[in-house]
């Protein structure tokens, strides 16, 4: 037993650095047919924010002194953190996700991850890799959460933001800057938005259906337009935001208030006022449908909308519509409450 603790100490002081570049170098030969790791049947996992996933990772076979590290490549930067390493008898958690992550370990050679209260930031792309020796191999699974995608922009008006200040008006509002991938789904789903916006790799971009004159023209084709990489410091856009499911509801409060008098209102239930994220996930998730407009926690007015009607604005699609950020003396709305 102390020669079997005193390896597995030696094995996790042996590990790699937590951060390591993911990719293959150019002209290196692709990897060869998993000997000991099973194919996933489904290399997507799909999940929802507070929900528990687990990512399968099973062996054939056991190799003689292996071990199985899971690591995340994160969407921001592209780099690989380590999350777990095992040796199948021993293991240790590494970094953030360390203390909502566990091995499934259902039998001997099921290695799979579970993730448990599945976070925003969770979403992106895994690699389990089975280290043994000159015979190294792996599979990489994606988990996605399924969400919406939302433009967001601050009460002083269009392209304030820099990056930095982009992701924390994102996270403020109950939701994360989105990833490319997630902003191109957004527009396959009918996502057309004039005005440029961060998303979290740092890169500036619109999606537009409808082509037009204030947005580039009507001869380009619809799609994803770009602006590329932007200074994170210096130059300033609006936001991309994502949401996911609610641990919580979303309900309203009829009345003639202003701002501060709407989150009396909410906290007087024993809620509060809504997030602008918390609104989108409940008209996305739980088809709040509502054609009052109502006071929100960054002092816009908005109201969401699943089955589009004449008198609610006279627009064709499902969506959130907003007033803007009307003076929070006035007193003609009333108020959007979330209870967790």
């Amino acid at each position: 037993m102390h020669r079997l603790l005193l390896l597995g100490c030696l094995w996790l002081l042996a590990a790699p650095p937590a951060s390591s570049i993911f990719q293959r170098p150019t002209g290196t030969p692709a990897p060869a047919r998993l000997q000991y790791l099973l194919e996933p049947l489904h290399p997507t996992v799909h999940t929802q924010r507070g929900a528990t996933a687990t990512l399968p990772c099973v062996l054939r076979a056991l190799p003689r002194n292996y071990r199985v590290k899971w690591s995340k490549v994160e969407p921001a930067n592209y780099r690989e953190n380590i999350i777990i390493i095992t040796n199948g008898l021993y293991h240790k958690n590494y970094g953030p996700l360390s203390p909502r992550v566990r091995l499934r370990h259902s039998h001997r050679y099921d290695a799979s991850l579970t993730i448990t209260d599945v976070a925003l930031e969770d979403e992106g792309r895994y690699r389990c890799q089975l280290v043994n020796g000159l015979e190294d191999e792996s599979i990489s699974l994606t988990l996605h959460l399924e969400g919406v995608v939302f433009p967001y922009q601050p009460s002083n008006g269009r392209y304030k933001f820099n990056y930095h200040e982009a992701k924390r008006a994102c996270e403020q509002q109950d939701s994360r800057l989105a990833t490319y991938q997630q902003l191109y789904k957004a527009w396959t789903e009918g996502l057309d938005w004039c005005n440029a916006g961060w998303i979290l790799d740092g890169t500036v971009h619109y999606p537009i259906i409808n082509s037009r004159e204030p947005c580039g023209g009507r001869l380009l084709l619809p799609g994803v337009r770009t602006y590329g990489a932007k200074d994170k410091q210096k130059d300033r856009f609006d936001a991309f935001c994502f949401t996911s499911a609610l641990q919580g509801q979303v309900y309203f409060i009829r009345g003639h208030l202003n701002f501060k008098e709407a989150g009396q209102a909410c906290r007087n239930h024993g809620a509060a006022i809504a997030k602008v994220g918390q609104l989108y996930s409940a008209w996305k998730f739980s088809q709040l449908d509502r054609c009052d407009g109502g006071w929100l926690a960054d002092g816009s007015v908005r109201y969401p909308i699943t089955t589009p009607r004449e008198r609610c604005g006279g627009l064709p699609d499902p969506g959130v519509r907003s007033f803007g950020f009307p003076s929070k003396e006035m007193r003609t709305y009333g108020t959007y409450c979330f209870v967790g």
